[in-house]
């Protein structure tokens, strides 16, 4: 007759025991390294993002020692706005519009500052440009103390703090990241 098999011959291959344990290995690694990679992610966000606040500061500058005054802005803009065509291109050749998360910046120039972070006596060359973090929601507790600018600095330390505001007045900064230059 046939030749018989013996039950004692193993199959290759993981036991489902093996599959496990690698799957929770796995698991545990990138539990680790995607939180890590987000805050670095957001780190660099950070940093471009008051790089540009920087760039649209010295634009701002420049066009006040040449004029005398700021130019006329109320919040928002874009390419097409007064504020944009009164900088591009003899002060600035490209004006970034966009934080790095996307959201809008907010730039109130003159008499326009007046109220924004606390801002109080603003005058026909003040400026004030913001970025309103990750989350773009204005961070309405933070007011600027003018005996004491450096109360708006922050550290870096958790997940919500990538929400907060990135403000500059008259080229100096009033609300950034402690551990953060640009």
């Amino acid at each position: 007759m046939g030749k018989e098999t013996s039950s004692l011959t193993r199959q290759r291959g993981f036991t489902l025991i093996e599959l496990l344990i690698v799957i929770a290995i796995l698991g545990l690694l990138f539990s680790i390294v995607i939180p890590t990679a987000q805050t670095s992610v957001n780190r660099a966000r950070i940093k471009n993002t008051m790089k540009n606040i920087s760039i649209i500061s010295e634009a701002i500058t420049n066009y006040s020692t040449d004029n005398g005054y700021t130019p006329t802005q109320n919040g928002t803009y874009d390419s097409s706005s007064a504020f944009y065509t009164g900088l591009v291109p003899f002060y600035i050749k490209v004006l970034p519009t966009k934080d790095k998360w996307e959201n809008d910046f907010r730039v109130w120039c003159g008499i326009n500052a007046e109220g924004n972070y606390g801002i109080s006596g603003a005058i026909k060359d003040d400026f004030l440009i913001a970025s309103f973090g990750k989350d773009n929601t204005k961070e309405e507790e933070f007011s600027f103390n003018s005996y004491s600018p450096e109360d708006g600095f922050f550290v870096l330390s958790k997940k919500v703090d990538f929400n907060k505001d990135l403000v500059m007045l008259n080229a100096t900064w009033i609300r950034r990241p402690r551990n953060i230059r640009n």
